[in-house]
C-alpha cells in the first residue's frame, strides 16, 4: 500500500510540474497572418505618437486608438492635438476629439451604447515633479499636477459624459494613479485597472453612473495579487481578464474579483482583446531578456475558453539591443476577423490579415 501511495505521490507531483512547464510558451504555433503598413492615414503633418489604446467601434468595423499627441507624453505640450482618433475601415480618419483634456491615453473601451472610454494614465505635471507626493492626494500622486490620472467617457461624437477620478491624481485618498485600462460590462458595471510602476495593482469597480462599488486585489504575485495589471477583458461567460504584465500571467476573476485561475502560456500580457467567440488576442511586448527569458514578443490568439494558443505572430523587431518594449502594446479585432495592433517604441499601427 505505501509503494502504491509513493508511486501516486509521485505521479501527480510530475503532472503537476508538466502542467506547469507546458503553461509556458517554448515554442508558438505558425503565423496565418500577413502585416499590412500604413493603412491608417493621419492628416498631412501629423506623426504618430506611442499607442497602447485600441477598440473597434459598435458597428464591428471602425476603429477607435488614442495616441499620445506626437511622442510618448506629447499631450500636455500640444493641447490642440486631439488624441482620440476614429478612423473607418479604409483606414480613412472620420473624426477626433480629447484635445487639451487627456494627458497621456493608455486604455480605451467602446461600450455596446458605442459611448467611447480612455484611462489617462499620467499628468501635466513638469517632469521633474514625477512622484513627489501631492497634497492631501496620498502616496503616488504627483505635486503640482492638475490633469490626467482619470477615466472618461465620451459619446462617440466626442461629448464629455462623465469623468471618474481626482484631476491630477490621487491614491490612498481616492483614485486614480495611474490607471491602465477600462471595461465597461453588458449590464454598465465599470471595471479600472489601476497601477503602472512596481508594487502597484488593484482593481476598481464602478456602476454604471459612475458610483464606487468596490476595490480587489494589491500588489504581490498570488492568487488574486497584481503587479501591473495592464489590461482588461471578459469573456462570454463574464469572466474578468486581467492582463497581470509583471507577472507573467492573465488572471480570471470573478465579477467580484474572485481568482478562478491563470495562466502563462500567453506570455507576458501588455493588451487583451476577446472576440464574441470567445477568441482571445494577446500582445506581449515585453518578453525575454531578464523579465520573462526565453518567451518570444508578439502576438498570440487561442481560446478564452482552454487557453489553447492556436496562431502566434511574432515581432518582427530584430535589431539588439532591444528596447524595453517592441511590438504591439494594445490589441483590436474588427467583425471580419483583422487584427490591429497598435505600438509604444515603434509608434506605428499595423493591420494584419488572414494569408
Amino acid at each position: 500500500m505505501s509503494n502504491t501511495w509513493t508511486f501516486i505521490t509521485a505521479s501527480v507531483a510530475m503532472l503537476i510540474a508538466w502542467s506547469s512547464q507546458a503553461q509556458i510558451p517554448s515554442t508558438d504555433p505558425p503565423n496565418p497572418y500577413r502585416t499590412v503598413e500604413n493603412h491608417f492615414k493621419l492628416p498631412a503633418g501629423r506623426t504618430w505618437g506611442a499607442m497602447s489604446a485600441v477598440d473597434i467601434d459598435k458597428d464591428g468595423r471602425s476603429i477607435w486608438i488614442a495616441e499620445r499627441c506626437g511622442g510618448n507624453s506629447g499631450c500636455p505640450t500640444n493641447a490642440t492635438i486631439d488624441p482620440v482618433l476614429l478612423f473607418d475601415a479604409t483606414g480613412k480618419l472620420v473624426r477626433s476629439f480629447g484635445a487639451g483634456l487627456i494627458m497621456s491615453p493608455h486604455g480605451i473601451h467602446v461600450d455596446r451604447e458605442g459611448n467611447v472610454w480612455v484611462t489617462d494614465y499620467s499628468d501635466n505635471a513638469p517632469r521633474g515633479a514625477r512622484g513627489a507626493p501631492g497634497a492631501g492626494r496620498g502616496r503616488g500622486a504627483t505635486a503640482g499636477a492638475t490633469r490626467g490620472h482619470q477615466v472618461f467617457k465620451f459619446s462617440p461624437q466626442g461629448k464629455l459624459l462623465l469623468t471618474l477620478g481626482m484631476a491630477g491624481g490621487s491614491n490612498d485618498v481616492g483614485y486614480f494613479y495611474q490607471p491602465n485600462d477600462v471595461l465597461v460590462t453588458p449590464r454598465g458595471d465599470i471595471f479600472v485597472a489601476q497601477g503602472h510602476g512596481a508594487g502597484s495593482g488593484r482593481i476598481l469597480r464602478f456602476d454604471k453612473e459612475g458610483r464606487f462599488i468596490k476595490q480587489f486585489g494589491r500588489s504581490g504575485a498570488g492568487p488574486g495579487e497584481f503587479s501591473v495589471p495592464h489590461a482588461l477583458a471578459m469573456d462570454s461567460q463574464g469572466r474578468l481578464f486581467v492582463g497581470d504584465r509583471g507577472n507573467n500571467r492573465i488572471q480570471i476573476l470573478d465579477q467580484d474579483g474572485k481568482f478562478l485561475e491563470d495562466w502563462k502560456q500567453f506570455g507576458r500580457p501588455s493588451g487583451l482583446f476577446i472576440d464574441r467567440n470567445d477568441i482571445l488576442y494577446v500582445t506581449d511586448s515585453e518578453s525575454g531578456d531578464t523579465r520573462n527569458p526565453d518567451v518570444k514578443r508578439g502576438i498570440r490568439i487561442g481560446s478564452a475558453r482552454d487557453g489553447k494558443v492556436t496562431a502566434f505572430i511574432p515581432d518582427p523587431w530584430s535589431a539588439e539591443p532591444r528596447p524595453a518594449t517592441t511590438a504591439p502594446e494594445g490589441v483590436a479585432v474588427d467583425a471580419a476577423g483583422n487584427i490591429i495592433g497598435v505600438e509604444v517604441t515603434e509608434t506605428d499601427v499595423k493591420l494584419y490579415v488572414k494569408k
